[in-house]
């Protein structure tokens, strides 16, 4: 299997896993509203370190990812800022390093992402 296809999986399985318990959050009257959010999101210590571990891993994130995404051409780099505040850095993380590897695999195999040869 393609590494870029196991990020892609583990992109999927970080949307389903998160959103499982996001939906059950939602259903029983929670509300994305910041004040409610974060209020429940830090509601004990434990869920406290969870948030915020998860929030600087994401800030992290963005900015190497702002940079190696400049660094190899990569379109879209906001985009992946976006799903990772709007929906999970369990997607937008495996999904950015699936893109990476990917145009990785294209490079090695010869073609570039227009489907062009590439000269050796």
């Amino acid at each position: 299997m393609k590494r870029s296809t196991l990020y892609y999986l583990f992109a999927l399985a970080g949307l389903i896993i998160t959103w499982i318990f996001n939906a059950q959050y939602l259903i029983q009257g929670g509300s994305v509203e910041p004040a409610a959010f974060f209020g429940a999101a830090m509601l004990t210590p434990l869920t406290t370190a969870i948030t915020l571990d998860v929030y600087w891993s994401a800030i992290v994130f963005s900015i190497w990812m702002l940079t190696d995404a400049k660094e190899k051409a990569i379109p879209l780099r906001w985009l992946y800022i976006v799903v990772c505040f709007c929906i999970g850095l369990a997607i937008a993380l495996p999904l950015y390093l699936g893109v990476r590897e990917q145009r990785k695999e294209k490079a090695r195999s010869g073609t570039s992402m227009s489907g062009l040869t590439t000269p050796v």
